[in-house]
């Protein structure tokens, strides 16, 4: 009877730490898609107590590896400045953007490769040339400020940039067209949703 006792109390200690630890445990839910969508913002004030890691960013440009581009040439490229000192540099070729990104921990320089998309066996395939690469890489960019912000991350995506100096700190090749650079981190308020335009606007049924 005193074993029956025994073991009974044992099993329920068990049960009760078992359910004490569950319910300490933090509760990580992930975003719907349409959450992603209707939350994302660019934002132009960043968290400066808030970092993010070299593995982090690696994750995001796993995205990007997913999404299409023409014959699946992948013309994006990124550079991606972290240190301190590339950080600074970074910063003072954005223009007006400098002060909006000074506490964003990840600056991201995005590029293409001329004379892939839009191209076949070497020759322009339609009057639009280079600009699919342009576009290609527009689609990249925006799988990663999508996976950003599933991650909890804010973007701001900045078309005012010095590209030869950026060229030059990041030696570049001449064949890659400079296209944005783009500001990783956590907003550090809450930002005013834009308005949009109607959409009969923008699209037509026929």
């Amino acid at each position: 009877m005193k074993k029956k006792f025994l073991w009974g109390a044992v099993i329920a200690l068990f049960t009760l730490t078992g359910c004490s630890n569950n319910s300490n445990e933090k509760t990580t839910s992930t975003p719907s898609f349409d959450e992603v969508l209707t939350t994302r913002r660019s934002i132009r004030s960043y968290d400066a107590t808030k970092k993010i890691t070299e593995a982090e960013v690696r994750e995001l440009f796993k995205a990007t590896q997913e999404a299409p581009s023409w014959a699946n040439q992948q013309p994006s490229k990124y550079y991606v400045a972290m240190s301190e000192e590339k950080l600074a540099a970074v910063q003072n070729m954005v223009g007006g953007n400098k002060d909006r990104i000074s506490n964003a921990p990840v600056l991201i320089v995005s590029t293409f490769e001329r004379g892939k998309s839009g191209f076949f066996q070497g020759n322009q395939t339609n009057e639009v040339g280079d600009g699919w690469g342009a576009y290609d890489n527009g689609l990249s960019n925006c799988y990663l400020i999508m996976k950003a912000r599933a991650m909890g991350f804010d973007t701001l995506i900045m078309g005012m940039r010095d590209a030869d100096q950026l060229r030059e700190l990041f030696s570049i090749p001449e064949n890659e067209t400079v296209m944005a650079v783009i500001a990783l981190g956590y907003r550090a308020e809450e930002p005013n949703q834009p308005g949009h335009r109607d959409l009969d606007e923008v699209v037509k049924f026929f």
